[in-house]
């Protein structure tokens, strides 16, 4: 099976949220968590969700942008309240 865009899901603190979603996204995102599971293992589409909206978020350029250290730092890393140690589709873990 080809690798999906979400990865093997990092351990990180969670808060609960609770959100209304459509009935034809919940049937999508538990799709998602069967082949998301097939690759690496068994999660649902709870688990999923917070995962997928940090890598939405992350990919976004002009919110990291916007979110950017100043300049004169090590790196752009962002100072939204993102979870650490999680990876990006352009920055992976040197783990």
């Amino acid at each position: 099976m080809t690798q999906l865009k979400l990865g093997p899901l990092p351990k990180i603190e969670t808060v609960r949220l609770s959100v209304t979603i459509p009935k034809p996204l919940k049937e999508a995102l538990d799709l998602y968590a069967a082949d998301h599971g097939k690759l690496y293992e068994p999660v649902d589409a709870v688990t999923l969700i917070p995962h997928m909206l940090e890598a939405f978020l992350r990919s976004d350029r002009a919110f990291m942008k916007r979110h950017a250290k100043p300049a004169g730092t090590r790196t752009a890393q962002p100072s939204a309240p993102l979870p650490s140690g999680t990876t990006t589709p352009d920055r992976e873990s040197s783990s």
